[in-house]
């Protein structure tokens, strides 16, 4: 811990933080930085939130290709790709969610060019020519229409210029890298201007699968975007954008960290291929089939602009349609046990308008209106494969002896030596000789699930907010938003695993035999759908008991004080945020008040009390912002090992502070950093997914084989959150000779010792991040012609990104390893 202070200290007496800076002026004076966290532009220094505002010089430097990349330069941010491509996590402050389940929304929404982004997998397109990317942290729900009850990360997109302009890069590295993006902008008429962008990103993987010899991890990715503006008179501007990108790749990688006896099972007795823990790090992985992700998104989008004289009018319409699919051996070994079939399709209208006042009086006042209407198909097809009967015999175990010597004698070489499940069919097929087959009525290929959901959403928002400079020291503001919400849901689920369907406390051939109906309870751990419910089956919604329909609403609001004392503006703020309940769309639901998971998770509530410091010196900037921030029904969405545990924690909250700074103390050398502390607790969370490891919380019953559903966290600190996280860089720009001119930028980014996931022990899963990226580069001045090289993870730090229990191998855990060391060459021209 002594270490952990003196780099903090350190950090401070650097000047820390800030993860961007502005384009430079010639002497030691950083330029102000415009941002528009409030929906109306203010300077970084000025706007009274915590805000990380990351420019296009750092973006370019720092080889920031897309979100994912993002986070090493904004510590507070953490995002996460998974086991698929549309299963990417946003986090703010430790909170946030929205992977894994199409019916559970992100805690942080995504923006692009003030259009929402409904679904993390739609932000992950490359980014365009752009001109900042700001992260807000914490609840922005007063401003902000949709889900923002965590933050949220709104990117500014580069606006048609009515002088010709562009520019094109080319980038080539290891792993066979190569990526070109190219932008054209220029005038149609005195009125019109347009912009063209696109870009095309390919690679090998990062792994390679040792079953197939092919790589895992690659890229293959492009996007073209047309973006026209015009401004037909001085009081009116008109923009409207089209774009459509395309991912088609062989993706996620992932590694076994313990091998427990049903995974040694698969490697002994099956005689395949299983992942060595002890080679998590190699960059090979087993799988009995290369897994594969397509994702495409389109969308339109048009903004206009007028002044009214005392007020500014904006109305933003946008339609989106997303479409993605995925193919995956979800066992994660060389056996041919079981594959999952994933699609989903998304179409999202969304239309927001606002007024903002134009007066230089003491008053200033915003108000507006969002409103989304959306349609959503997922599901997902989970087959049994070839070696499924092998891995369910070896699980089930042999007759015990206790067993055949309580049965006929006629019987008991039929069943000597053979398997449990054997032996199940076996007596059935005596009393039902037509409905059961020794061998081949249970755990056969193609068996499994169809799991299939549709869901309308429609949710608006009225919203204001209002200024009042009391003196020309202080300011007031007050904001206030009405949320309204509704779901309407339907599933259509069956169930093609007649194991799963079968009620083993009661086989209905047994009394027939004169044998107790429980003889095989113990086999439910390996009922892999439905085991925990009395039924045994899906109970498909609506229904007679169930609407199928969600409503919910909330006022939220935000009350700030701000204080220019001159260098330092002060402010202090207690603001409110909601995120609408969700669904479970997934065969892991289960109806109200029956044994399992629901059906649905209720709303996020969210406060946060805020105090902050923005600072200018000579030559810089320095931010503090200190917190408490609760989520009072946190959607929990657990992965345990056969599905998502979707339930609502009673409270999670966390204390914490950042700074953000930017120092230039001579005309060539630009320094930046930040710190982010987090001191997270469950304050009460009772419905805790159950898990392996856990005996004490979750003992197995011998009777039935099963855990109990939940566990009870109160007190514990929640996985995934870092107590520390650091990011610095020095860059250093210098004149070459009066046509060229060079800079030298390093980036260290350090992540505190974090268990990363609740399901998973914390001796397996707990890593932290130490991370060098280094850029260096040259420009011709008067060819606008830069040539630079760079690599990301230079010291090549390995550790796991997220864990879990591995897919119906109890005892088993599995890893996303990090990506390696990249390095290449990029060639960039500008005209």
């Amino acid at each position: 811990m002594r270490n952990v202070h003196l780099l903090g200290a350190s950090a401070l007496a650097l000047a820390i933080a800030a993860p961007a800076y502005a384009q430079q002026s010639s002497n030691s004076v950083i330029d102000e930085i415009v941002v528009t966290a409030t929906k109306r532009e203010q300077t970084l220094q000025d706007v009274p939130i915590s805000v990380a505002v990351t420019g296009q010089k750092t973006i370019e430097q720092a080889q920031v290709r897309d979100l994912i990349d993002l986070q090493t330069v904004v510590p507070s941010l953490k995002v996460s790709q998974f086991n698929a491509t549309g299963q990417t996590n946003f986090i703010i402050r430790g909170f946030g969610n929205g992977n894994g389940n199409d019916g559970i929304e992100s805690s942080v929404g995504v923006f692009i060019d003030g259009v929402y982004r409904s679904r993390s997998a739609a932000a992950l397109d490359d980014l365009p020519e752009i001109e900042r990317v700001e992260v807000l942290r914490g609840p922005q729900s007063t401003l902000f229409g949709k889900n923002v009850s965590a933050g949220a990360i709104s990117i500014v997109t580069k606006r048609p210029q009515f002088e010709a302009g562009g520019k094109i890069e080319a980038s080539v590295g290891n792993f066979n890298t190569r990526q070109i993006r190219g932008t054209f902008t220029g005038p149609v008429s005195d009125t019109l201007a347009l912009r063209v962008s696109g870009s095309l990103n390919k690679r090998d993987g990062l792994f390679t699968n040792l079953t197939t010899g092919n790589d895992v991890n690659d890229r293959n990715r492009w996007s073209v975007r047309g973006d026209a503006l015009w401004e037909p008179t001085d009081k009116t501007s008109v923009r409207i954008i089209a774009d459509y990108n395309k991912i088609d790749e062989t993706c996620c990688a992932v590694g076994s960290i313990l091998n427990g006896p049903a995974t040694l099972a698969i490697g002994g007795v099956l005689g395949k291929p299983i992942g060595n823990p002890a080679k998590i790090f190699d960059r090979e992985v087993i799988f009995n089939t290369d897994p594969n992700n397509t994702l495409s998104g389109k969308g339109i989008s048009g903004q206009i602009d007028h002044d009214l004289g005392f007020a500014k009018l904006t109305a933003i319409t946008a339609y989106r349609n997303q479409k993605s699919a995925s193919f995956q051996d979800i066992d994660f070994t060389g056996a041919d046990i079981s594959n999952n079939r994933t699609a989903n399709t998304i179409k999202t209208f969304t239309q927001e308008i606002r007024l903002a006042s134009s007066g230089d009086g003491p008053i200033n006042w915003l108000a507006g209106a969002f409103y989304q209407d959306e349609k959503l198909d997922t599901g997902r097809t989970i087959t049994y494969g070839s070696d499924i009967r092998a891995f369910a015999d070896a699980l089930s175990g042999p007759v015990p002896a206790a067993l055949l010597g309580a049965l006929p004698a006629a019987i008991r070489p039929a069943l000597t030596g053979r398997s449990n499940i054997y032996a199940l069919e076996f007596l059935q097929s005596l009393a039902t000789p037509t409905l059961v087959r020794p061998g081949s009525t249970y755990f056969q290929a193609g068996q499994g699930i169809n799991d299939f959901y549709n869901m309308k959403q429609k949710s608006y928002s009225l919203f204001g907010q209002v200024d009042y400079a009391v003196t020309d020291k202080l300011t007031l503001t007050g904001g206030l938003a009405y949320l309204n919400d509704e779901k309407k849901a339907r599933s259509n689920v069956v169930l093609n695993d007649p194991f799963s369907a079968l009620n083993l406390a009661a086989v209905p051939q047994f009394p027939a035999l004169g044998l107790p109906g429980n003889i095989y309870n113990a086999l439910g751990a390996l009922q892999f759908f439905y085991g925990n419910t009395t039924n045994h089956a899906p109970v498909n919604y609506p229904n007679a008991t169930e609407s199928g329909q969600l409503k919910g609403d909330k006022v939220t609001y935000a009350v700030r004080a701000a204080y220019d004392f001159g260098p330092i503006n002060a402010y202090v703020s207690y603001s409110t945020g909601w995120k609408a309940g969700a669904y479970n769309l997934s065969s892991d639901s289960r109806p109200p008040n029956a044994n399992g998971v629901g059906r649905t998770a209720n709303p996020e509530d969210v406060d946060v009390y805020e105090i902050g410091l923005k600072a200018n010196f000579p030559g810089g900037y320095a931010n503090l912002a200190a917190f408490k921030q609760s989520i009072q029904g946190f959607q929990s969405n657990a992965f345990t090992g056969l599905g998502y545990s979707l339930v609502n924690a009673g409270e999670q909250s966390v204390k914490g502070f950042e700074i953000d700074s930017a120092w230039r103390p001579v005309q060539w050398l630009n320094l930046a950093a930040s710190v982010t502390y987090l001191d997270a607790q469950y304050d009460s969370f009772t419905g805790a997914a159950c898990v392996n490891y856990d005996t004490a919380r979750c003992p197995v019953n011998p009777a039935t084989g099963l855990r109990p559903n939940f566990r009870d966290l109160t007190g514990d600190t929640p996985a995934g959150i870092p107590k520390w996280s650091f990011s610095t860089s020095a860059t250093i720009n210098k004149e070459l000779s009066a046509d060229y001119q060079g800079f030298m930028r390093v980036e260290y980014n350090y992540t505190s010792k974090t268990h990363l996931t609740e399901t998973t022990p914390p001796n397996l899963s707990s890593f932290d991040q130490n991370i060098v990226n280094a850029s260096l580069g040259v420009t011709n001045t008067p060819h606008q012609l830069e040539v630079m090289v760079f690599a990301r993870n230079l010291t090549n730090d390995k550790y796991l990104i997220s864990t879990f229990p591995t897919v119906s191998q109890d005892g088993s855990y599995s890893g996303y390893p990090s990506a390696p060391r990249t390095y290449g060459v990029t060639v960039r021209k500008s005209f």
